[in-house]
């Protein structure tokens, strides 16, 4: 059993993995922490592969962008992504975000 620091909270939301600035692809969020989340893509990347990963949040135009994310895990059950560096303001959006997600699932 994986013992987190941070909390997982089950999320469906768009979002895209951007490699090196070029190469674009659309991407299912499953799950999220402030420290990385599970996605499902079409891409097969390799364990350390580095990634923009930008998240699409219901009800909002911009989306939170994560300027540098690594893929720690790849497997059938998606890719798992750590969020190694966020800008201050995306980090406010993205705990706002999480802290929604952790109140409907305790009303749950």
């Amino acid at each position: 059993m994986v013992t987190r620091k941070f909390p997982r909270f089950p999320a469906s939301i768009s979002s895209t993995l951007v490699q090196r600035d070029r190469l674009k692809y659309n991407a299912a969020l499953r799950d999220v922490s402030l420290k990385g989340c599970r996605v499902e893509s079409v891409i097969r990347p390799f364990t350390g592969m580095q990634l923009e990963v930008s998240l699409q949040l219901p009800g909002e135009a911009t989306p939170i962008i994560i300027t540098n994310a690594a893929v720690r895990w790849t497997g059938s059950h998606g890719i798992g992504i750590e969020f190694l560096t966020i800008a201050p303001p995306q980090l406010e959006r993205l705990n706002q975000f999480i802290t929604r997600l952790s109140s409907a699932t305790h009303a749950a």
